[in-house]
């Protein structure tokens, strides 16, 4: 019984431990283009942060913005209006943003 308490601790641990670390985005970058992958939300707790962490990467030499958007599990208008400010940034430097693999609830 003693074994079975230890384990289900660990369990809940865990799942404490996932809630309390933010969802964390990837970036790879290339000479022309970012490419962004990891979202899972894009909301209005969330679109501030992550707005200000991609404009923090895009450079004047980056023509494309891919957004891999197959692991978006919310979405709502605050995530909306983030990928239209990218795309106004990227459109500002010539370049263009494109929504990769979109889930249905992104679709």
């Amino acid at each position: 019984m003693a074994s079975s308490r230890v384990v289900l601790r660990e369990i809940i641990n865990r799942s404490l431990n996932d809630l309390s670390q933010p969802d964390l985005m990837e970036f790879e970058s290339t000479s022309d283009r970012i490419v962004i992958t990891g979202i899972k939300e894009l909301t209005a707790t969330n679109a501030g942060s992550v707005k200000d962490d991609v404009r923090s990467r895009i450079r004047p030499e980056h023509e494309v913005l891919d957004i891999d958007m197959s692991e978006v599990r919310i979405l709502d208008s605050s995530g909306l209006g983030l990928l239209i400010s990218l795309h106004k940034v990227m459109c500002q430097q010539n370049g263009l943003v494109r929504i990769k693999n979109p889930t249905p609830i992104v679709e």
